[in-house]
C-alpha cells in the first residue's frame, strides 16, 4: 500500500533502522544450533525469527538483509526519505571475541557499500565488538573516518556486561575523539533479570528492551560516564526507553542516596541525572507514533534533542509518518524533529 504523504518543507530522516548482511542470520543460527550462546533472551528471540514461518518472522529476515529495492519500496510508501542504518540487535555482541572483530568490520563495509549505491537514502553507524575494546576503538575510528558513518551503534549489554565497566571506557574516549553519537540500542534483558519477563511474553520490544536499556543508561550515568567523557553523546529510542517520565525522581532518589550512603557504588556527580539526560543525551520516538510522549519530550528534554524514527524492519507502518506529519507542534519543532536534528548529530550532508 502507498500512502499519500503532504508535501513538506523538510526529508523525513528516520533513525533506528536496522539492517544485517545474510550471513549474519546465518551465524545465529549455527550459534544457536551449537548451543553456543549462555543468553536465554538470545536463544529465544532468534531461535524464533530464524526458525518460525509466520509472516512476521518472514519480514523481519527478508527487510533485514534487503538494503535495495525492497526496503527503498517500503520507504516511499510510507513517505520516509533517508534512514539512518544500524547492524540490528544484538549485532555482533553474542560472538566469541575473534568472531566479533571481523565480521563489526565486515558489516561496516557491507553497509558503507550500500550507502555507496543510495547516497541519497542512507547513512549509517559503525558497529564493534566490545569483547575487545582496543579492537573496538579502532574499529570506531576506521568506520567513522575511512567508511564515513555517521556514528556508532552498541546493542546495550555484552553477554550480561554493561557499558559503565570503566575496562569498556576507551570506546567512549574514541567515540568522543570523533564526535560520533553512540546509539545504545535495546537488547533482550539478560539471564539475571529475563525469566519473570519471558514467562509473560515482555521480555521483547513490548517492557523488557525498554526496561534493560533504560537501566544501562542510569547505570552510565550513574557510574560518572558523562563527567569523564563530557562531550560523548548518546542516542536512545522508543522515547528515551521511559527515562524522561520520571525525571523527578530519578534526581530526588539518586540526591537521597548519596546522602544516605546507602550504596557504595552511588558517589556525588557533578550534574543531577536529569542534566546529563537533557545534555549529552538525544532521543528518538522510534516505535512510538504516538504524539503526547513525543511532545512531552520536546518540552522536557528540548526539542532539540528529539527525532524521528521508525524502527524498521520490527515495526512497519504506512501511516505513520503522514500522521507525524499532522502532529500539532510549531513548524520549526516539526522540521528540528523530522530533519534538522538527525542532520545536525548525524553530521549529515
Amino acid at each position: 500500500m502507498t500512502l499519500e504523504t503532504p508535501s513538506v518543507p523538510y526529508r523525513r530522516i528516520a533513525t533506528e533502522e536496522a539492517f544485517c548482511p545474510p550471513e549474519m542470520l546465518e551465524r545465529y543460527r549455527r550459534l544457536i544450533e551449537a548451543g553456543a550462546v549462555d543468553d536465554i533472551g538470545f536463544n529465544s528471540m532468534w531461535g524464533f525469527y530464524l526458525s518460525s514461518d509466520s509472516a512476521r518472522s518472514r519480514h523481519i529476515r527478508d527487510c533485514l538483509s534487503d538494503v535495495d529495492d525492497r526496503r527503498l519500496a517500503h520507504m516511499d510508501a510510507a513517505g520516509v526519505d533517508m534512514a539512518v542504518l544500524a547492524l540490528t540487535s544484538p549485532g555482533v555482541q553474542p560472538m566469541p571475541k575473534d568472531e566479533a572483530v571481523g565480521f563489526a568490520a565486515y558489516a561496516n563495509d557491507w553497509l558503507a557499500d550500500a550507502i555507496r549505491r543510495h547516497p541519497t537514502r542512507y547513512a549509517g553507524l559503525a558497529a564493534c565488538a566490545p569483547q575487545d575494546t582496543e579492537a573496538a576503538a579502532k574499529e570506531i575510528e576506521r568506520g567513522v573516518s575511512k567508511l564515513g558513518l555517521n556514528g556508532v551503534i552498541i546493542n546495550s549489554h555484552t553477554q550480561g556486561e554493561y557499558l559503565d565497566d570503566q575496562k569498556f571506557w576507551p570506546i567512549f574516549e574514541a567515540a568522543e575523539a570523533l564526535d560520533a553519537p553512540i546509539y545504545l540500542h535495546p537488547n533482550s534483558p539478560n539471564n539475571a533479570m529475563i525469566q519473570p519477563l519471558l514467562d509473560k511474553g515482555l521480555d521483547g520490544a513490548i517492557y523488557g528492551f525498554s526496561m534493560e536499556t533504560g537501566m544501562h543508561v542510569l547505570r552510565m550515568i550513574i557510574a560518572g560516564v558523562f563527567d569523564r567523557f563530557p562531550k560523548l553523546q548518546v542516542v536512545i529510542g522508543h522515547v528515551g526507553e521511559s527515562l524522561p517520565f520520571t525525571l523527578y525522581r530519578i534526581d530526588y532518589m539518586h540526591q537521597a542516596s548519596v546522602a544516605s550512603g546507602r550504596y557504595e557504588a552511588v558517589k556525588p556527580l557533578k550534574r543531577k541525572p536529569s542534566d546529563y539526560m537533557r545534555e549529552n543525551l538525544h532521543y528518538t520516538n522510534s516505535g512510538v507514533a504516538w504524539a503526547p510522549p513525543i511532545r512531552f519530550l520536546q518540552e522536557v528534554i528540548g526539542a532539540d534533542r528529539v527525532m524521528y524514527a521508525m524502527d524498521y524492519p520490527y515495526q512497519y507502518n504506512v501511516e505513520e509518518v503522514a500522521a507525524l506529519d499532522a502532529l500539532p507542534i510549531s513548524a520549526e519543532d516539526k522540521a528540528a524533529f523530522f530533519e534538522g536534528n538527525a542532520r545536525r548529530l548525524f553530521k549529515l550532508s
